[in-house]
Parts: C-alpha cells; sequence; structure tokens
C-alpha cells in the first residue's frame, strides 16, 4: 500500500520537473511498447533445449502450436463466435440443415441469400481438429447474403471421434465441397461460383479441399472451387507432428505426406488468399507466409495478407465485417459489393 508523504496540496518546482521528466520518459517507451505488442511471444521464456524444428527446441515448438500460449483472451474471444452467430441466427433465421453424408455429423448450416443463382461460400472451422461445431460459426453470414451469396457453415467429426486420424476429416470436407457442387441449384446456389473459406485447423483442412483431385477422385471438374481464403492454418504437417498436438493426433507418413497442401501444388486450381494475425504464434505466421511464397514459385496466384494486432482468434472475426479485412478480401475475391 503507498503511503502519501506530503500533502496533496504541496507541490514544488523540483518535484513537477521531477513529474515531467518521468512523463517525457514513459511518453518516449509508447512507440516500444507498441511495436513489442505486435511482435507474438510466449508467456515466459525456458532455458533453451536442443532444436526440434529449425531453431525451436521442444518446449518452444510445443507452445508454437498451441495457440493458447500466446493468446490470454482466447475463452473471450471464443465465446464472442458464439454470442454473436446466436445475434446473427435471431436476425437471419434458423439456416437450413442439409446433410452430404449418412452419419449425423456429415450436415452443414447453409444461410441462404435472396438472390437467384448466387455464388457460395462454405467455411470450415477450427477447433484444433477436435472442438467446434459450425452452429458457432454463423458469425459471417450476415455479411455473405446481405452481398448476394449463400453461406455455408460445415460440420464434421473431430479428431477424438476419429481415433486420432485427419483422413476421414479431410474426407468429409471434401465431400461436402462434392455435394454442395452437385446440388448448388436445389438452395439456389450457382455451382459455377463456389468459393471456400477456413480458421485455423479448418483452415489446414481448406488447403487440403483445395488441392483435391476432382477428376479423379469425384468425377468433377478440376476447377469446382473458385478461389480460397485460408487464415491462420498449416499447410505441411511436418513440423506439427513433431509438437504436442501428435500426442492426440496419430499422425503417419502417408498422413502427413496426404495431408501437407503445399506439397501438392500441382493440384491447386484456384487463386489463394491466405491470412494471418501478426500477434499468432511464430509457426503459424511462418506457415502461412511459406505457403503463398510456394504457391507463387509454383506460377499461381496467392495474396498474403497480415492482420496487425490480432492473434489467432481475433483475426477470423474480421470476416464478419465487410470493410473488415478479411470480410473485404472474401467479397473482393467473389466478386461481390457489400450489401
Amino acid at each position: 500500500m503507498l503511503r502519501r508523504t506530503e500533502p496533496t496540496h504541496s507541490l514544488s518546482r523540483r518535484n513537477f520537473m521531477t513529474g515531467t521528466a518521468a512523463g517525457l520518459v514513459a511518453a518516449s517507451q509508447v512507440p516500444t511498447e507498441q511495436a513489442q505488442a505486435q511482435t507474438a511471444s510466449p508467456p515466459a521464456a525456458a532455458p533453451k533445449g536442443p532444436p526440434v524444428w529449425l531453431d525451436l527446441d521442444q518446449k518452444a515448438l510445443d507452445d508454437a502450436y498451441d495457440q493458447a500460449k500466446y493468446a490470454p483472451n482466447r475463452l473471450q474471444v471464443v465465446g464472442r463466435y458464439r454470442t454473436n452467430s446466436d445475434l446473427t441466427r435471431k436476425r437471419l433465421g434458423a439456416p437450413k440443415r442439409l446433410s452430404y453424408g449418412a452419419t449425423p455429423i456429415e450436415a452443414f448450416d447453409l444461410f441462404a441469400t435472396k438472390a437467384p443463382n448466387a455464388p457460395i461460400n462454405v467455411f470450415l472451422h477450427g477447433g484444433a481438429w477436435r472442438a467446434e461445431l459450425a452452429q458457432y460459426y454463423a458469425f459471417p453470414a450476415e455479411m455473405f447474403v446481405n452481398a448476394g451469396a449463400h453461406y455455408i457453415s460445415v460440420d464434421f467429426s473431430n479428431v477424438t471421434e476419429t481415433d486420432g486420424d485427419i483422413m476421414p476429416m479431410a474426407d468429409q470436407c471434401r465431400r461436402a465441397v462434392a455435394w454442395i457442387y452437385k446440388n448448388a441449384a436445389s438452395f439456389g446456389g450457382d455451382p459455377n461460383r463456389i468459393y471456400l473459406s477456413g480458421h485455423s485447423s479448418g483452415g489446414h483442412l481448406g488447403g487440403v479441399v483445395m488441392v483435391t483431385d476432382w477428376e479423379n477422385d469425384f468425377g468433377l471438374p478440376k476447377d469446382i472451387i473458385k478461389g480460397g481464403l485460408l487464415v491462420s492454418g498449416m499447410y505441411d504437417l511436418k513440423p506439427v507432428r513433431l509438437s504436442a498436438r501428435s500426442s492426440y493426433v496419430k499422425f503417419t507418413d502417408a498422413s502427413e505426406q496426404a495431408l501437407s497442401s503445399q506439397r501438392h501444388l500441382d493440384k491447386l486450381n484456384a487463386p489463394v488468399i491466405v491470412g494471418y494475425g501478426a500477434l499468432e504464434t511464430p509457426e503459424f505466421q511462418r506457415q502461412s507466409r511459406d505457403f503463398v511464397e510456394a504457391v507463387k514459385k509454383a506460377g499461381k496466384s496467392a495474396e498474403l495478407i497480415k492482420g496487425d494486432g490480432y492473434n489467432h482468434f481475433e483475426f477470423i472475426e474480421t470476416m464478419a465485417n465487410p470493410y473488415g479485412q478479411l470480410g473485404r478480401a472474401a467479397l473482393e475475391q467473389m466478386k461481390l459489393a457489400p450489401g
């Protein structure tokens, strides 16, 4: 507890000058503090062990694939997803629930626009492959619906339900997109204007869907997806496999290879926009930069968006705003104007 040593009304010239100097010092520190706020860093340093991936030891690598270590407000922001999704349903009405497969989870929420033969945005949610549901990601729907597009939030199994295997999850996401392409006309959608978006582990799955061999695996045109917006995802699973995520994901050489979209860019047939927050973990930032660089080296279209001041969970919220970084990018990619 602080104790005053002088009366509150006593202010000598010396005290005034000292206070002024202290204020100038504090003001001079503001740019430095702001710059530091833009650099993601784990909450506490620890003695460094032998490198496991690049210059990261095991603890640093584990932390780099655990967003909670870099986003202390995670629960607050994820709670906003749900609150804002509830508000979206109140304004737009309940979505149509359509099935793309035989099991109950193989379905999606469709928020339909009134425009006929409208474009479609298909969203794949995140949750570290082991959590979340489509209903919690209704919050971007209003922006798309008002702009004249259908918004679809897809449900799929989580990795605890697939015995640690991500492959069935990727298969479900691919089958969902294939179903939407084949049945778009039934809900007023244009099968020739399907766009894909995804966040976090949904960004990873979105990358996998983007490099699907649609012709050989589904008998569909190779370019059924016209554009992708992948946010805060993972595009090469080697470092992920070396991290603590391997405690609940059963990675194999085959799954690492098949589900690393950066290794299959010959099958990428649409432009891709990749976004990440400046306050994300260093690995998620690197993954995004490296993926865009690899796509460009492959001679294909890629754009990188960095969200200054946003962490992993906050940045995707800008997709619900037609003037936010991700919302504007999504609408421009789909050639739509804000509604």
